[in-house]
């Protein structure tokens, strides 16, 4: 398995069985992981630089693609995989134009995890 020790992932979601199990499996591959409870959470620490994102897309304040475009209008272009528990045409069509790498169903397998934290390539 590749070494992951150097990446950082931030990871967004208001649930914490989903974010304690994402946490436990990527820091079992060598990630190093930072979580949020919400997208305001994930805003307000601005020390933060992660490599990629992993955004649930249905929370309280403000959604997985609101947040993408927030960022993005900040001019943050980094790697961003939206989870989420209705994958539609829509919904893909938004997370396309606003740059998003991956939009996975719940959960997500290990392997789909794995892949997107190491990068393109």
């Amino acid at each position: 398995m590749a070494d992951r020790s150097d990446h950082l992932v931030a990871i967004v979601d208001d649930d914490d069985a989903v974010l304690d199990s994402l946490r436990f499996l990527l820091e079992v591959a060598g990630a190093r992981v930072a979580t949020y409870h919400s997208a305001s959470d994930y805003l307000a620490d601005a020390e933060v630089r992660p490599d990629c994102l992993i955004l649930d897309q249905h929370m309280p304040d403000m959604t997985g693609l609101e947040l993408v475009e927030r960022l993005r209008a900040d001019g943050v272009q980094l790697r961003v995989m939206l989870i989420t528990g209705l994958n539609s045409p829509p919904l893909r069509g938004q997370a396309a134009a606003l740059g998003v790498t991956k939009v996975l169903e719940k959960p997500p397998t290990e392997q789909e995890l794995l892949e997107f934290i190491a990068g393109p390539g």
